[in-house]
């Protein structure tokens, strides 16, 4: 990320110089991880550190908003009325979601933040885990019992595992950089087409 130019530096309504300094925030820690300073941080965006602690306090308030931005306000209010309406098939409720989710992850700064998150010991993206199973696999899991078919009842360490692989697809690419399937949806599909076989899903 280029460092502003000084015509760049204008005076900007408040909502929209903070909305300047998440952004900037999410494209700097996504390429430098969340260690990086905010003195390097305001140099980049073409203000002065003072300016940036007007907005933000801490640099902790700063990652609050950038983790806000990135995970929690992404996630659709629409997802979980989509996998509980069962007047469509499981397997459309399910490729229609793992769909739209894939869209909102397989991003640069998606992976690199969650992923220096992590390995920071950092709770962000425990949170983010914690919210994404109260909100959608648990309603998930409720479905997938109600419509198997098969002897062997799935648990929410087979949902995890599903999820997990599909999330890999995105870390293979910004994580790992290496190639990875040109279209993504027809890996998601075939993924999710042996997990509803294994437990006989319909």
């Amino acid at each position: 990320m280029e460092p502003k130019t000084p015509a760049s530096r204008r005076r900007l309504p408040p909502d929209e110089r903070r909305q300047q300094i998440i952004e900037g925030a999410v494209a700097f820690f996504a390429d430098v991880g969340l260690d990086g300073n905010t003195r390097d941080l305001a140099r980049q965006l073409g203000i002065t550190q003072s300016l940036l602690f007007n907005y933000f306090a801490t640099k902790s308030d700063l990652i609050e908003a950038v983790y806000d931005h990135v995970y929690l306000d992404q996630i659709s209010d629409a997802w979980p009325a989509l996998l509980t309406d069962r007047t469509k098939s499981f397997r459309t409720r399910l490729l229609g979601f793992y769909e739209a989710y894939s869209r909102l992850i397989f991003r640069y700064d998606w992976m690199r933040i969650f992923m220096f998150s992590g390995l920071a010991g950092a709770a962000l993206n425990r949170r983010y885990l914690d919210h994404l199973g109260q909100v959608l696999l648990t309603p998930l899991m409720a479905e997938m019992q109600a419509v198997t078919s098969g002897p062997q009842q799935p648990q929410m360490e087979d949902l995890w595992n599903l999820h997990g692989g599909i999330v890999y697809i995105g870390i293979r690419r910004h994580i790992y950089q290496m190639p990875g399937p040109d279209d993504p949806s027809e890996s998601i599909t075939r993924a999710i087409d042996r997990f509803l076989a294994a437990f006989r899903l319909t």
